[in-house]
This record gives structure tokens, sequence and C-alpha cells, in this order.
């Protein structure tokens, strides 16, 4: 494809110096566009503006070079390690012409000299010679000055470069940027030495006494600049990746489209998309590295503002869209009021019946409720759902909880239908577990609207599943299930309402790009019934100790939980596993306690047989896997042991120790970690013992693992940013936020509106 041809939809092959091979390599990193590839902006910079002399260099610095080639070639130690040795004197001695100077593919609107001007057309190499006239004198240019002695000598070293010698990369004479880290050279000669230096060979052979170098337009990536950094892709470093980035900006010049309403690049006085994307890959030299490394240059916060805009848009419309849509409107009547006082078994906090009144609020308005419901773990969501179920209910609507896992549909089937007895309401679950005759016939009773309430997992999400007139959905543990899996059971009613809730405390700037689209309500206290829960670490050599606390525990009435990690022992990992485990406390560490072993590979009727009979007190100890993470309610179990504490992550952690402390008794959790650990490893375990503020601990979590790996799955529906990061860019994700409602619900015109709505829609599709 001729470059004159390209556009940001092209194939990345076709960008000069790609290929097929090329190609392949970046396609795995999710390069396969033009735009991709220039969207694959770098993740630091080095300031490699200033050209130092080999006399005024101090050991340590890390510095660029000008220096011409006397010696070079491959050597081989004793070890068998191959080392390319190369020899060079400061350009002082020689006839050398200027730093390249720092240039950027000519891209961009007409500069106007502010923060958004284009980007500056290539610099005449002769005026930009300035630079070093200035700095080193006249005589560098025109061979005048030191003659050769040692402390003019720099040397440069490659370990393992074979190439640089079969490709003869290197021959006296030659003049080259070197930029490495300076050290005195270990043999004593007072010279100095850079190991793996990064190069740029601006003059090939020896000038003439009056000759200057004439870099070429792609000369200076590497040097004499403020210098992009990349992540390698395979073998790609950054040194290729430059080239190729400068290629492809080069071929496209002013022909990158703007993606941003004019009105809000006008309005926020936003850099347009060509120059911001020259200018963060190849950035003018005033630029500060603090600011280019931090971010926040106005190309870099350019291009954050638009991934986040396009996001925070994609989200207004999601919402203008629902809010268009009629809905069933409930009203709350004398009978919502008495029965929702029968079933309350405990006087409910204040956040509660704030989240309650949000709730009724909405399903009271003539379009669909979308909320998320979020609460700590045991702050009491459930009893808020029922009530809001009981608001349908008495409107003459069904409703459906779905939960990810069997055993938190039957925790919650059990707690429901307890709780709604008195009211005489159908309740029943739907498990894939169920006989198909129970299923077939359950299947019967939803379509003919006699089961008030149906608790599932994913098998409410079947064809063959219909409601007589579903009202209300609740989702409960959201980021288990993909987007699709939610609204395939949305539309299995006419426009019900939908309630989505999370034990997993969402930070707000997550709670702003996966659930923008949902209204927001926020159970942050726990019922008063509930008592703190005291967290403990412990080593291995505190193993029997533990056991033995256990053992004081039970024999005064309680009942404890011992996790595992594994189901089964691991050739790969040295970890205890829960079957073997359980063996070993039930004929060894407990015999004259009801030991008793659950975990996910256990068949559904086991598994909550073993649940009923922890739950009656049949059973003392519950050896298990993180099944027991959700759902699981036993208000005399207190006491909880943590086997390889060291192996989960941190919102796992605070979840299991959730089921615990849910009576009036005092809760102990023991996470006994193993060794070695990581730094990131003791600072999940350390935050657990100081806190069991669930909102706190995702604050914690959110940095050590960083927003994509969160919820630890690309289904929860968090977008892939290319530069823009949750973390560092929250006051950017707000205002961005702020500006997309805003454009969606009050646009500078209807057309703009809609020609926009139309792009993103693209701009979804491909990415989000």
């Amino acid at each position: 494809m001729p470059a004159s041809k390209l556009t940001l939809s092209s194939e990345v092959k076709y960008v000069k110096g790609v290929g097929p091979a090329r190609a392949e390599l970046l396609a795995s990193r999710g390069i396969q566009t033009v735009e991709d590839l220039l969207y694959y902006t770098p993740f630091r910079y080095e300031d490699r503006t200033r050209i130092s002399r080999v006399l005024d260099l101090l050991p340590g610095q890390t510095a660029t070079v000008l220096a011409k080639v006397l010696t070079c070639g491959l050597t081989k130690t004793r070890g068998g390690t191959y080392i390319y040795d190369l020899a060079a004197v400061d350009a002082s001695d020689s006839a050398v012409g200027s730093p390249p100077a720092a240039q950027r593919p000519e891209t961009g609107a007409p500069s106007d000299g502010g923060p958004s001007a284009g980007v500056p057309a290539r610099q005449d190499p002769s005026r930009a010679n300035s630079g070093l006239r200035s700095e080193f004198g006249l005589s560098a240019l025109r061979g005048g000055g030191r003659s050769r002695h040692s402390k003019g000598m720099i040397r440069c070293k490659w370990f393992n470069a074979v190439y640089l010698e079969k490709a003869k990369v290197f021959r006296p004479g030659q003049t080259v940027f070197f930029y490495g880290k300076v050290d005195r050279d270990p043999y004593g000669t007072g010279n100095f030495q850079i190991i793996q230096p990064q190069f740029e060979i601006v003059q090939e052979s020896e000038p003439g006494p009056e000759s200057e170098v004439k870099p070429s337009a792609e000369a200076s990536l590497q040097i004499g600049r403020m210098v992009p950094i990349y992540q390698s892709v395979g073998t790609l470093g950054s040194r290729v990746l430059r080239r190729l980035v400068w290629g492809a900006l080069a071929s496209l010049g002013r022909q990158i489209p703007e993606c941003l309403p004019e009105s809000v690049r006008v309005k926020n006085k936003l850099m347009d998309r060509a120059s911001a994307l020259g200018q963060t890959h190849f950035p003018d030299q005033e630029q500060r590295l603090e600011d280019l490394c931090q971010f926040r240059t106005p190309a870099q916060v350019r291009l954050i503002f638009e991934e986040f805009f396009n996001v925070g848009a994609g989200l207004a419309l999601k919402r203008r869209k629902a809010k268009s849509v009629p809905g069933v409107q409930f009203g709350v009547t004398e009978n919502v009021r008495q029965a929702i006082k029968k079933i309350l078994p405990f006087h409910p906090t204040a956040a509660q019946k704030r989240a309650l009144k949000e709730i009724v609020d909405d399903m009271r308005s003539p379009h669909p409720m979308n909320r998320l419901l979020q609460g700590d773990v045991g702050s009491g969501k459930t009893i808020v759902a029922v009530q809001a179920a009981i608001v349908a209910i008495e409107g003459g609507c069904q409703v459906a909880l779905m939960a990810p896992t069997e055993i938190l549909a039957m925790q919650h089937y059990f707690y429901i239908k307890q709780l709604l007895r008195p009211l005489s309401y159908q309740v029943d679950v739907l498990t894939s577990a169920r006989k198909a005759s129970e299923k077939a016939k359950l299947k019967q009773r939803i379509a003919a609207g006699v089961v008030n309430l149906v608790v599932g997992t994913h098998a409410l999400i079947e064809g063959d599943v219909e409601f007589a007139r579903l009202g209300l959905v609740v989702v409960d543990e959201q980021h288990r299930f993909g987007v699709l899996q939610r609204y395939k059971l949305i539309r299995k009613g006419p426009a019900p309402h939908v309630l989505v809730m999370t034990a997993t405390p969402i930070p707000r700037t997550l709670a702003l790009t996966v659930y923008g689209d949902l209204d927001y309500s926020v159970i942050d206290e726990l019922p008063p019934n509930r008592t703190p829960i005291e967290t403990r670490l412990l080593g291995e050599q505190d193993r029997t100790r533990a056991f033995e606390f256990i053992r004081a525990k039970v024999r005064s009435g309680e009942q404890a939980y011992v996790v595992y990690p594994l189901v089964e022992e691991s050739d790969k990992l040295e970890l205890r596993a829960a079957e073997r485990m359980y063996e070993q406390l039930t004929h060894n560490v407990f015999p004259e306690f009801r030991v008793g072993l659950l975990h996910g590979r256990l068949p559904s009727e086991e598994k909550e047989r073993v649940m009923q009979q922890f739950k009656a007190g049949e059973l003392h100890i519950l050896v298990s896997t993180t099944v027991v993470e959700v759902g699981v309610d036993v208000p005399n179990a207190t006491v909880m042991l943590i086997e390889h504490a060291e192996r989960f992550g941190l919102a796992p952690l605070h979840q299991l120790r959730g089921r615990i402390g849910r009576g009036r008794g005092k809760s102990t959790c023991l996470l006994l970690a193993g060794e070695p650990r990581t730094e990131v490893a003791d600072e999940r375990l350390y935050t657990l013992t100081q806190t069991t503020d669930g909102f706190r601990i995702a604050e914690v979590d959110l940095k050590l693992r960083g927003p994509g790996d969160f919820f630890g799955t690309r289904q929860a529906g968090i977008p892939a940013f290319r530069i823009a990061n949750l973390l560092r860019d929250q006051q950017i994700l707000e205002w961005a936020k702020r500006e997309a409602f805003e454009f969606v619900e009050r646009p500078a015109s209807r057309e703009e509106l809609e020609d926009f709505a139309q792009s993103l829609r693209k701009v979804w599709r491909q990415r989000y």
C-alpha cells in the first residue's frame, strides 16, 4: 500500500518497516491497525537533549556523549560470554557536526503558537548546529582543539551482542551519539565506559575539514531529544518502535481525523488529535521531563481526556436510552408497608433506609430503574433487595435474583424463603443441579406467574425460561457475570427494574467507568449487632498455637472454618490442600470434633448437605476452599484460619473473613502465611490486620493490582485504556465524565451529537 494511502484503519503491516512478521508480533499486543500503533504510547521518557563532553563526565551520571569510533570488535571471555567492545574519542577531537535536531513528522494543524499548536516542520540541520557550537565552541566543528589522550576516551560495551559484529554496525571513523550510565573503566585506565548504551550513528566516515553532519529526516529518534521509551513487544524494543511510529506519523501527516466533538475540544482548550499524537510520541524539547513522565503535558492530557470522554459519553447515551423506555411503575401502598414490617428481623440502619428510599423512588418512576447497590460484607444489602422485591410483588410482578454460584444461590433461597414465610409468597430456586423433571415443572410455574420470586444461577437465562410478568431483576455479585448475561435476564421482561448488588467494594474511579450508566447507592455502615473481627498474621511456626486456639473456641461451643487455596495437592506448588488436610485434621489434629469438607468439585447435593450440617451445628469445623467466599452465613462460626494466606488476593481474603463476625460473639481471623513472600503479599496481609473497612481495602487493592486486574476478568466490563490510568488520572476522569454527560444532555447541536454518537458506536464495538 502506498504511504500516501495509509489511514488510521489500515492494517499495521502496511506501515514502513513493519511487514508480515513484525505485524504478527504487534498483533500479540493488540496492535492490528495504524491507529493501534499510534495509541501504543510511551510509558516513560528520557532526557537526552544535553550533549556532554567526555572530560566533564562523572561516575554514575546518565549522559549523552558525541564521540568518534576508533576501534571496535567482538571478543569472547573464558566463560564463553561475547563482548562487543568499542573505543571512541570525544568528538571535539575530530571534525563533527551538530547533535541531531529533535524533530517530529509534520502532523496536525498549523502552529498558532499556543499549547495546541501543530507539530513544527522539520528543522534545517544547519540551524540546529547552533546548540553544539555554543556548548563545544566553534573548534568542535572545525577540527581544532584538544589532542587525543586517554582522558578524552570512552569505551562502550555490549554483552552477547553478536549482531553488532555480524551486521558491521560500527566502523572506525564513524561519529556516533551514545547514551547511557557512565562508570569508570574497572581496569584502571582512567577512562569512562558505558555498558549497553543506546546509540545513533550520525556520520558514517571521516568528513572534510569544513563539513558538518546533516542528519536525515529520521535522525535523532534515539538521541538529542526527549526520547520516548516503550514497553517492548516481543523482540521489538523501543528503538524499533520509535521508527515505526515515526513512519506512521510521517505517512499520515495531517490526515488524522479529529474524534472529539469540536464544541467540547474548543470549550476545554484541548489540543487537536493529530498534534497530540505527534507530541506524545516526539515531544517538544521545551516540555519538562517531569511532566512527560507524569503524563501531564497538554498532548498527553488531551489523549487521556479523549479515552475517558469516549467511555463517559457511551455510558451517558446508554443511560439516556434507558430513561426513554417506559417501564412498570410501582406504588408504595399500605399493603407494601405492612408486608415490610412483618418480615424485618431488625431495625434497619440509616444507610439501609437511605438506600431503600433511593430504590423505591426509582421504582415509582415511569422508567426502568438501573441502580447499583454497593455495601461491605454483612452490611445488609440482601434485606434491602428483599424489601424492593416486596414492592414489585405487591404490584403484581415477579422478581428474579441471579447469583454466580450454586452455594450463593441456595443461601439466598433459604434466607429469602424463611424471611418471606409470613407473607405466603411462592419462592423457588432454579439451578442446573436440579433434576430435569423438577426444572421443567418449575419453569411452567414461573411462566404461569405462580412463582413470585425465583432465585437462580446462570440457569435463569436459559432460552426456555419465561416469566409471566417480570418486574424486578436483582443481580448479585455483578462483577462475576458478563454484561451480556445481565441483559439476557433483563430481556425476559418488558423493561423490568434492575438492581445490581456487589459485596466487593468498588473504588470510585472504577464505579464511574464500570457502572457509570447506573445510579449508585451505598450502604456504608454495618448493622448494630455486628462485632468487629480481630485479624492476626501468623507464620508457619505458629501452626500448633493456631490449632489450639481453634480447639479452645470449639470447646466453648463455637464453630470454625479452615480455608485452603487448593482442593488437592499440586505437583508444581508446595501448598497444603483441602482434601489432604481434611484427613489430617479429622484423624490427627481434631479427632474429638466433627469435621466437614466443602469444595467446588463436590456434587451439588453433597455441598448443600455439608452446608446445612454446619449451619445446624452438627459439624464443629468446616474445611473448605474459597467456595465459602460469598453467601455462607453461620452466626455461630467465630474463627477462621486461612492457610497460605499469601496466595490469596486482598478482595478474596476480605470476602472470606466476612463469613465470620455475623453473630454477637467476638470473632478472630488467623492468616497463616508461608515464606518467602513478596512485598505486595506483605502489604496485602498487613492491610487486613489494620482494617475491616472494605472500601479502604478496595482502594489498596486497586493500587496493588491496577485497574485492569481488579476484577480479574475482562468480562467485568472494565475498559482497556491505552493511555489513561484510573489511579493516576482520577481528576481527568471526573472532568471528562462530567463533560461527556453534559454534552449528551445539552449538545451544541443535534447534528454534532448524532455524528459523534455514530462514530462512538464503532469505538465501543471495537474496544469496550
